[in-house]
């Protein structure tokens, strides 16, 4: 019995180990989806938990790394079976391995577990739309959202050119609110045009003059 309840322990210090070494090396990143509590990885991975299926969870993950997440759901299952605090501990070192995992695969590094609720409006649109079949309330909210940046960008450019040839100090006013307006209605665009096959993270550079500024 001795030998056999060994690797589990061995196991156990593992996580203990990963934990503490990915809550000491958090740094700053942009901001993710995937990597939140209430995220569709998390959720998928908890429900594996519970049933003893994986199947689901393997699409989280790029093919090369089918077989690391395997073998350590196979070992999450037993350690989760010593008592309560092993099954929280095992729990959360697979978590943090499947979303690591699944960060790399989008060329993306990984912080840390964010906790509940720290997802984007958008996001959280987008997750619904995807649940409901209908994207209308996701468009209300990109294109209001939008709207609203373009209008405030081009009233502030708009009242700042006024007086852009009076002095180099209100000139310099005008350049930085055009510069902004500028910059965001391209990103916009950019954004909006954008290949749909494009990763996390991954944008393409601007190529008009407007990047140069």
């Amino acid at each position: 019995m001795e030998n056999k309840f060994f690797p589990c322990l061995r196991f156990v210090f593992a996580i203990l180990l990963t934990m503490g070494i990915s809550l000491t090396f958090i740094v700053p990143a942009a901001v993710a989806h995937c990597d939140t509590l209430d995220g569709p990885v998390v959720k998928t991975a908890e429900t594996a938990l519970q049933t003893g299926d994986i199947t689901p969870v393997l699409k989280w993950v790029k093919e090369e790394d089918e077989a690391e997440i395997k073998d350590l759901f196979k070992k999450t299952l037993v350690v989760r079976s010593k008592g309560k605090e092993a099954r929280e501990l095992a729990d959360r070192y697979f978590l943090e391995t499947l979303v690591r995992l699944h960060r790399a695969g989008e060329g993306m590094p990984y912080t840390g577990l964010k906790p509940a609720g720290a997802v984007a409006p958008a996001v959280v649109e987008a997750d619904k739309a995807l649940e409901s079949g209908s994207a209308e309330n996701l468009i209300k909210l990109i294109t209001e959202t939008a709207s609203q940046g373009i209008q405030e960008r081009f009233d502030q450019a708009k009242e700042a050119k006024k007086h852009a040839d009076l002095d180099v100090k209100d000139g310099r006013v005008f350049v930085e609110a055009y510069v902004q307006f500028t910059h965001y209605v391209e990103k916009l665009h950019l954004d909006a045009a954008g290949s749909p096959e494009h990763h996390h993270g991954m944008h393409e550079p601007a190529s008009d003059e407007h990047s140069e500024h």
